[in-house]
């Protein structure tokens, strides 16, 4: 875990994956904000893989059950990573807490927390600096990320396996994430990393070139 002096020495952005990079402000998770997926899953671990794999710590908090084989496949390294399964009904003083001893926390809430709650919890994160992800809806978020579609690969005329997900991404918020961003990403590739795919269009105009490249890149 990091200590006080740690934060105010450091840098006030943490890395993303480079997938994430065009659809967040700066490029990067600002230290103090809040940032939102639209639930638990691989893109909540992807918000995260990048600062971990550079050396944050992150605490993950309401998630009965990780997948620590996707979040090792994200990027997640699970020895920098704390998991508290069931905060109990004191939750919101455990993830104030530790936004206190943590670079990132990632948050899955048991319910919709009321407004003076999440002006407590986003004030902790503001004076600890460390980022606050959450995994649902939280109003006021200065980005909030968004699975808007989805296309799996690898099944045929009624055969084959889903081996990959291209799923277009798009960003909103405050500030500086007023404006409106999307990407086409592999949520997972075929290796199980979070990378940038081909646009729409792109594979429309030339399906045999990108059919070959996946191909390749499964095997």
């Amino acid at each position: 875990m990091r200590h006080r002096d740690d934060v105010l020495a450091g840098e006030g952005l943490l890395p993303v994956l480079p997938a994430l990079r065009g659809l967040l402000p700066g490029g990067g998770l600002h230290r103090g904000s809040v940032v939102t997926s639209e639930d638990w899953g691989l893109l909540s671990l992807a918000l995260v893989a990048g600062a971990v794999a550079d050396g944050a710590w992150c605490a993950v908090v309401g998630v009965p059950v990780i997948g620590v084989r996707a979040a090792a496949e994200a990027g997640v390294d699970p020895d920098r990573v704390l998991l508290v399964a069931e905060p109990g009904p004191r939750w919101p003083q455990v993830v104030a807490s530790l936004l206190d001893g943590f670079d990132i926390v990632l948050l899955r809430p048991p319910d919709q927390p009321s407004a003076p709650l999440r002006r407590k919890l986003e004030a902790a994160a503001r004076r600890y600096g460390s980022v606050l992800v959450v995994a649902g809806d939280w109003p006021g978020a200065q980005s909030r990320l968004l699975v808007t579609d989805v296309e799996w690969t690898g099944i045929g005329a009624g055969h084959g396996r889903l081996h990959a997900r291209r799923a277009q991404v798009s960003a909103s918020g405050r500030g500086a994430g007023e404006r409106p961003r999307s990407a086409w990403l592999w949520l997972p590739g075929p290796d199980g990393t979070v990378t940038m795919a081909a646009d729409r269009a792109d594979v429309d105009a030339h399906p045999a070139r990108f059919e070959a490249g996946r191909l390749a890149s499964s095997g």
